[in-house]
């Protein structure tokens, strides 16, 4: 297999391409094949009593074995291979790995679970990453291939001039590949403690090993192979608990076709579970509580004395009765979980008046499914106001995420790796076909498991529950819960907890499939996290090493230093998107969509200015740049709730046209652009130079002088 990295000396150019590219085919055919026996032989394995734990782990060291030993063989200090895979990967498979580059963690894990909870709203999702393709193919990619730099920062740093844009392409680089890399260090950390029961920050850890061993030996020649094997493996988890729900439910081995059907009887459903008597006692419990605990903030101090004296009260009761040891520990706990101070109460107490009031709603607080938006357009104002926030937060959203996908500038040096800028066209379409795969199957996904939910979860008797239920409480109890509310031991919608983040991995549990193909699924959204944060680790590291070491601060410096440090680098910042990922600092979707709105405000307008007006300046570019990222992240920390408390901000919310923080960057673009183009009128224009080049670029029959 090493020698598949390699081009046979003594062959022309266009020869050597077709070589590689067939050997590439063979490799990679006999991994498939190999793929499915192993997953074969494990499922055999199970049948002849092979415990969950065992095959959670040889999933998961398989896996990482795996691209490790691409890693291994891809090990490089050539400058070239190590940033842009030496300029010789082939269209198809630059697809392959940009599609795994792309299906991150919020991809594979996060979107059909988002699609579960918020319905049509979701598709947002889909049509904004999909959408930003068609703007890379025509707006971006192949002009940036043409001209020819290693990272988007270094692009910055040519077509403006100076060292000012290429610092601030830097920071804004790593500013939003950071907040990525988190979001996919958390799966990692998610699916490792499932498959092999280590505790959620041990397995970001051991997740954290498979990272490193690919981006820090290989660079981008090492990613680039890995990623291949990684989107293997990752479309076909995706797909068999899919069809296998399909066939299960309507016999028809294609859910994106017959899922419509299904949504047909969801949506019946919903409507019986609105009107469900049970589900009505329930709702008024958590309404009671929600009124009770709004009671209480009326006055924290007060209420939190009245709730130490009641408990106090309780417990000298029971020990001067003599009652039995566990309900005396079960009071003394309940002392100890009170708040400590007023101020502890308080914010205790919102968050359960918060959660009370989802549960007190119909469906647990999840919209219709069908549901376009919120409110209606033909109801009182109150409904009209709702309904026109909420479109205008989908439109909001799908033009955040598009923008954003079109500037990422680890899915861009993709673009770099490819051998020519025809090619670079061709890699964008099989990118699109590649990642289309998974997300026409994601809407399939969501309806399938809520049909499967209503219909066979909700109404079992709770100590009857399948495995699974248990099995993900254990690893987070916010991702599962189940609390009989009204004790009559039978499961209730406003009953269960689910998180979005686990629809995906629990669906073939959910399906009844055998847990050898949990353990794909899992394998697959391991390898969707992690092919996307050595993209992205390998981002921040070239930014740091190339951009700023040798471009701003060294230029003399070797080929091997500049890679050594690269990796030293690699290794920093991994551990320290590691540690934060520990903390659990987000839900996984709203950190990606922060890094897209990062990267849409603060790339996207230099970009595209940079490739289409020859008029556009250096300083004009670095304000443009600073104004649009500064007003996005403003706007996030004002509004955000988690960035909110990171910053210790207290003045009440204020959203800017109803617009929610997850959108921020439909502010930063906007302003991007206007400040851009402003202030380049107002500067001196570029060198001749640099017009010349920008020209070149766009017309490349026009010659330089």
């Amino acid at each position: 297999m090493a020698g598949m990295f390699e081009t046979k000396a003594g062959m022309s150019t266009g020869d050597s391409n077709r070589a590689f590219k067939q050997q590439l085919n063979k490799v990679y055919k006999w991994y498939t094949g190999g793929f499915f026996v192993f997953v074969v032989v494990l499922a055999i394995l199970e049948q002849m009593g092979l415990s969950r734990e065992w095959i959670g782990f040889i999933f998961l060291l398989a896996t990482i074995g795996l691209y490790a030993g691409i890693g291994i063989m891809s090990r490089t200090t050539d400058a070239a291979e190590y940033y842009v895979a030496g300029r010789r990967v082939p269209a198809v498979y630059n697809g392959m790995a940009t599609g795994a580059d792309w299906m991150s963690a919020a991809s594979f894990i996060g979107m059909a679970g988002t699609l579960y909870l918020t319905g049509y709203s979701g598709l947002a999702f889909i049509m904004g990453w999909t959408g930003g393709y068609c703007l890379v193919a025509l707006f971006l990619a192949p002009y940036l291939r043409k001209f020819g730099q290693f990272t988007i920062p270094d692009f910055l740093g040519e077509r403006y001039g100076g060292n000012l844009p290429r610092f601030i392409g830097i920071f804004a680089a790593i500013l939003c590949s950071f907040v990525y890399v988190v979001a996919q260090i958390y799966g990692v950390g998610l699916i490792t403690s499932r498959l092999t029961g280590v505790a959620f920050e041990l397995g970001v850890f051991l997740g954290l090993g498979g990272i490193l061993v690919c981006s820090f030996l290989g660079g981008m020649r090492a990613v680039t192979w890995t990623q291949v094997a990684q989107y293997i493996i990752l479309i076909v988890a995706y797909m068999i608990p899919v069809v296998w729900l399909s066939v299960k439910q309507t016999s028809v081995p294609v859910p994106q076709a017959i899922y419509g059907f299904q949504l047909e009887k969801v949506t019946a459903k919903e409507k019986l579970l609105a009107a469900d008597p049970k589900e009505l006692e329930v709702r008024g419990i958590f309404k009671a509580r929600s009124d009770a605990l709004a009671e209480k903030l009326k006055d924290p101090a007060a209420a939190l004395a009245a709730d130490k004296a009641a408990a106090e009260t309780k417990l000298a009761e029971l020990r001067a009765a003599n009652a039995p040891s566990s309900e005396i520990s079960a009071a003394e706990k309940a002392i100890a979980d009170l708040p400590k101070d007023e101020a502890a109460a308080k914010a205790a107490w919102t968050r359960a008046k918060a959660a009370a009031d989802v549960k007190s709603r119909p469906l647990n607080g999840m919209p219709p499914h069908a549901q376009q938006f919120a409110g209606d357009p033909n109801g009182d104002a109150k409904a009209v106001e709702a309904y026109d926030t909420s479109r205008r937060n989908f439109l909001a959203l799908i033009f955040c995420l598009m923008i954003g996908t079109a500037a990422l500038p680890h899915i861009l040096m993709r673009y770099y790796t490819v051998p020519s800028v025809k090619e670079a066209r061709q890699s964008v379409t099989w990118s699109l076909f590649f990642i289309f795969l998974l997300y026409f199957t994601a809407p399939a996904l969501a309806v399938l498991v809520k049909y499967e939910v209503f219909n066979v979860l909700i109404g079992t008797p709770i100590d009857q529950l399948p495995a699974w239920v248990a099995s993900w409480n254990k690893v987070d109890p916010s991702l599962m819960a189940i609390t009989d509310i009204n004790k009559d031991g039978i499961l209730q919608l406003n009953e269960m907890t689910i998180g979005g983040d686990i629809i995906v991995l629990a669906t073939a549990e959910i399906g009844g499939l055998p847990y050898v193909i949990s353990g794909l699924v899992a394998a697959g959204g391991l390898a969707a996290a992690l092919s996307t944060a050595d993209g992205l680790l390998l981002t921040i590291a070239n930014a740091l090493s190339h951009d700023l070491y040798y471009k701003m601060i060294d230029p003399n410096a070797s080929t091997a230093r500049r890679v050594t440090i690269s990796k030293m680098l690699l290794l920093i910042v991994a551990l320290a998107a590691a540690y934060v990922a520990a903390q659990k600092p987000a839900d996984i979707l709203f950190l990606v969509s922060a890094a897209f709105s990062f990267a849409a405000a603060a790339f996207f307008p230099a970009l595209v200015l940079g490739i289409f007006w020859k008029r556009a300046t250096g300083i004009a570019a670095s304000i443009g740049m600073v104004a649009g990222l500064g007003i996005t992240f403003y706007y996030m920390v004002t509004t955000q709730p988690w960035m909110r408390g990171i910053f210790g901000v207290t003045s009440p919310v204020e959203l800017w046209f109803g617009i929610l923080p997850i959108s921020a960057g439909v502010f930063g673009v906007p302003l991007g652009f206007a400040v851009i183009i402003l202030v380049s009128l107002v500067t001196p224009a570029p060198s001749r130079k640099i017009q010349q080049l920008v020209e070149h670029v766009r017309y490349p029959s026009l010659r330089m002088n």
